[in-house]
Parts: structure tokens; sequence; C-alpha cells
């Protein structure tokens, strides 16, 4: 390990690692994450004519149309059939990042993108609605992977002093296929009527190229060395992501977290929710990954149109407003990669999701008084750029980059499973019902989403601890439980130890105990 430290003092090699970590982010998040943006926003602009698709389907099947109700609960399904299948996608990522690998899942479960683009894109000649419903589902199982894979990914490949910048790198992704989706959308683009079955599937071009890059880079080396136990492999792929640091530091940090996890299995889903040492970490998870969807981002996202729409601009302009949004987006998350290891992990959420709060609360203002006041509709297109650019800026990436960081090695597949299943069923019960819900509470809908937000932003306040620049294993003592000391022992032993520090959550850390080595202790 000596010699190979020696040999990151060439330039030209930091230049070229230093590349190679950001060519993976961009490869990674341009090929997974901006998928996931693209098709939560894709539906909006086709909407009408997905609508009438389904419609003349039915007529020429069964002689009559579609009633106003079932029309929409069809599309209803379509939005919202993409979230059952990330549901289904989260519940199997730790099975596939354990045998595959972090970087060997990424590029398998390309396949399925190329699966639905196909069956979307042809739907429409074959006159198959359920062509599309059933693409939507497989775009949605592959998102519900790699949104879990991805920044699971970069977390491990990543120096923890660009651990956060990396991990929202993915975000800027996401709103960037956001924005692509809504410019691709315009009528004088691919919003015709005989286009949208093409502006559904052009998401095999980004996943193509993932697929062409990717392979050869290497796999993550934590995974190489605490789950595979090969040294010389994570050797050959720090020489890869390292630009200038002591690996071999590095690799004994690794070390000593294998060390720590000898007599730990892969840890399932049932074993960690029942773990009494990581409560407070799963608790956070829980409610960081519901609070996400829950805040009102998809109802953003799948019904900007409808929304703008019932604000009063003029229907030509909607257009142009919903893809005006995307650029904040971009610009946001922007803000929030290149602040968050400056600012830290807990200021980008709390800011976030309370910004997100009163812009919820304002849009229900603004279309309650736009009736007697013209320019209120203004106001809400404010509100609407303004929620979307808090989740941005930390809401959209913070909670998977948190995610990796608060478990070891050994939990953190069953967390993704966890935060990830809880998202994606968050995310249907928002897609499914959020029409329903506006029909019947109208304006006062959104201050649902109000309540949501400011809960989750007072939560990561009073519990979750800033984890900026700090290894997996400190982060996870700065949880753990020691577990109660017998009082008989406790006065037996009192002149052979001392209490040091309790950890933020009323246990003892890990490095709380002192022993006096010169005192034999049985």
């Amino acid at each position: 390990i000596g010699d190979v430290n020696a040999s990151f003092s060439s330039g030209k090699e930091i230049k070229h690692l230093t590349g190679s970590l950001l060519a993976v982010a961009f490869l990674t998040s341009f090929g997974s994450s901006m998928l996931y943006g693209y098709n939560l926003a894709v539906v909006n602009s086709p909407a009408m004519y997905i609508k009438d698709f389904y419609n003349k389907t039915v007529v020429s099947r069964n002689g009559t149309g579609l009633s106003e109700e079932t029309l929409t609960l069809m599309y209803s399904l379509t939005v919202s059939v993409f979230a059952i299948g990330g549901l289904l996608g989260s519940l199997i990522v730790g099975m596939l990042v354990t045998q595959f690998g972090r970087k060997g899942t990424i590029v398998k479960t390309t396949v399925l993108v190329f699966i639905a683009g196909s069956l979307m894109g042809f739907s429409r000649i074959c006159g198959s609605p359920e062509m599309v419903i059933f693409g939507r589902f497989i775009t949605g199982l592959h998102s519900g992977i790699s949104l879990s894979v991805v920044p699971m990914y970069l977390g491990e490949i990543a120096p923890k002093n660009l651990r956060g910048f990396l991990g929202l790198v993915p975000s800027i992704f996401i709103g960037t296929g956001v924005f692509a989706a809504q410019i691709l959308g315009l009528h004088e683009l691919l919003g015709k009527e005989e286009h949208w079955p093409l502006c559904l599937s052009v998401v095999v071009v980004p996943t193509f190229i993932q697929l062409m890059l990717l392979p050869w880079f290497p796999e993550s080396p934590r995974y190489l060395l605490i789950e595979k136990h090969n040294v010389h492999a994570t050797i050959t792929a720090l020489k890869w992501y390292r630009a200038k640091c002591n690996i071999q530091a590095e690799i004994e940090e690794m070390q000593e977290e294998q060390r720590s996890l000898l007599s730990v299995e892969t840890m399932s889903v049932w074993r960690l929710l029942l773990d009494d040492s990581v409560r407070w970490q799963v608790l956070s998870v829980v409610v960081i990954n519901i609070g996400m969807q829950l805040s009102g981002i998809d109802a953003i996202w799948f019904y900007t149109n409808d929304i703008f729409e019932k604000a009063g601009i003029p229907k030509p302009e909607i257009q142009y407003t919903t893809a005006g949004t995307g650029i904040i987006e971009i610009i946001a998350g922007l803000i929030g990669c290149f602040t968050i290891e400056k600012l830290g992990r807990r200021p980008l959420m709390i800011g976030g999701f309370t910004m997100m709060g009163i812009c919820s609360a304002g849009i229900t203002l603004a279309l309650i008084l736009q009736t007697n006041l013209s320019f209120m509709r203004y106001i809400s297109v404010c509100c609407v750029v303004g929620i979307i650019a808090g989740f941005c800026i930390g809401p959209a990436g913070v909670p998977f980059l948190i995610t990796a960081e608060l478990f070891k090695q050994s939990h953190r597949p069953a967390a993704y499973i966890v935060g990830g299943s809880l998202n994606w069923l968050s995310n249907f019960t928002v897609g499914f019902v959020f029409p329903f819900l506006q029909m019947s509470a109208g304006s006062y809908c959104y201050l649902v989403f109000s309540s949501v937000c400011f809960s989750v932003a007072v939560y990561v306040y009073a519990v979750i601890p800033e984890t900026k620049n700090k290894t997996f294993l400190e982060i996870s003592r700065m949880f753990s439980k020691k577990e109660a000391i017998p009082e008989t022992q406790c006065l037996t032993h009192v002149d052979h130890m001392k209490l040091k520090k309790m950890n933020g959550y009323g246990g003892l850390d890990h490095t709380s105990l002192e022993f006096d080595s010169s005192s034999s202790v049985p």
C-alpha cells in the first residue's frame, strides 16, 4: 500500500483520477437519475393526447367511450403505476447489490429501460393502452432500483470530504430530466399528437450511453474489500477514484469497519427493524423518505399544467411557464450541490422543507384570493417555483445521501429497501390520490403538503445530527447506544473505568468507556 501511495505524486495522474470520479458521477446520474426525473414529468405535456388515445381505443374495441371519471382513473393509473414499479424495484435492490455489486446492478438493469422504451414507443401503432401502462411500470422498476443504487455507489466511492457533493449530483440530473421532459414536450418539438409515443420512449438514449461507458469503470472499493475481501481490486479501484489522499489510511478505515462486521451478516429488513441499536437511524430514514414524497413535489411535477390552468395562466402560455420551472430546478440543484460541503446536510434539508411548506400554504392563499385579486395568479406561479427550488436545494438528494451515511456496510442495503419502498409508496399515493384530493378539497389540498413539510423540518432539526466530513463508522457511533452495564458490575469495576461522554441521544459512545490497561478486568 505504501508503494501505491507513492504513485499519487504525478499531476497527470491526479487529473486523471479526479476525472474518473466525476465521470462515474456523471454517467450513473445521466443514465439513471435523469431518467427518473424525465419519467416523473414526461406524462404531463402529452396528457391530453394520451387520454384521447385511451378513449379512441376503447371506442374501437367496445363501441362506447369512457366516462370522465373512468378516463381520469386510467390516466391516474398511468401516472402512478410508475411508482408501483419503483416500489417493487426498491424491494429487490438489497438482493441485487449484494449479488452483483453496486456498479454491476446499474449496468445489468439497463435492459429494463430498453424493454420499456419499446413498449411505449410502439403502443400507438399497436393500439394498446396496456403497453403504455406496462412500459411505465417497467421504467418505474428501473428507477426504483437505480434511485437506491446510484447514491449508494457514489457514497461508497467518494472520499468523505466530497461525499455530500457527489451525493447531490443525482439530484441535479433529476432536475435536468424534468427539464428535458418539459422541453421535448413543447408543441414545437415532440408535443404533437403523433409524436407522444416517441416522447415517452426517448429514455433509451441516455441509458445506451451509460451502458457503453460505465462498464469500463471499477466497482465500489468498499464493496470489493468489505463484502468480497479483495484487497488487490480495492487498491486498483482507489487508484482510479482518488486524486490525493492516504489510501493506506482509507483502507485501514475500511478494514476497521470490516472487523466490526466479522460476526454480523448482511442485515435483512426484518432484523433491521428489530435492531434497537439503529432505531433512530431507521426512524430518520422513514421520516425523511416519506416526507420527501408527501411534501407535494410529485403533485407539482405530475400535474403542473393543471395547476397553472387553475391558477388562470392562459393555455398557450402554460407549456412555456412549465418549461421555465425546469431551469429553476437545475439552478437550485447546483446551489445545493456546491454548498452542501460548506453548509452541511441539516441546513439544506431544514431550509428546503421549510421553504416548501411556506410556498404550499402560499398556493392555497393565492388560489383562494385570485378571484378577487387578479395578480394572485402570479403569486401562485411563484409559489410553485418556490416549492420546486426548495425541493431541489436539499430534499431532492439529501435523503438518499443520508440513508447511505447513517448505516454500516452490513445494514445499508436493508436501509435502502426500507427508505426506497416508503419513498415509492408515498410517490404512488400522491400520484394516484392528488387528482381526487384536488377535486374534493380544492385549493385547501396544498395545506396537507404544507403541514408535512413543516413537520419533517422540525424532526430534522430535533433529531438528525450533522454528518458532514465524518466516516461511516463515526456517524454510526454518533447514533449508537451502549448496553446498560449491570449495577453490580459497575460497583465492582468502578476503579477500572471512567465515563467520558454521552452521545446526543442519551446513549453511550462506543469510545465512552476507557479501561485502565494496567488492571486485570475479568
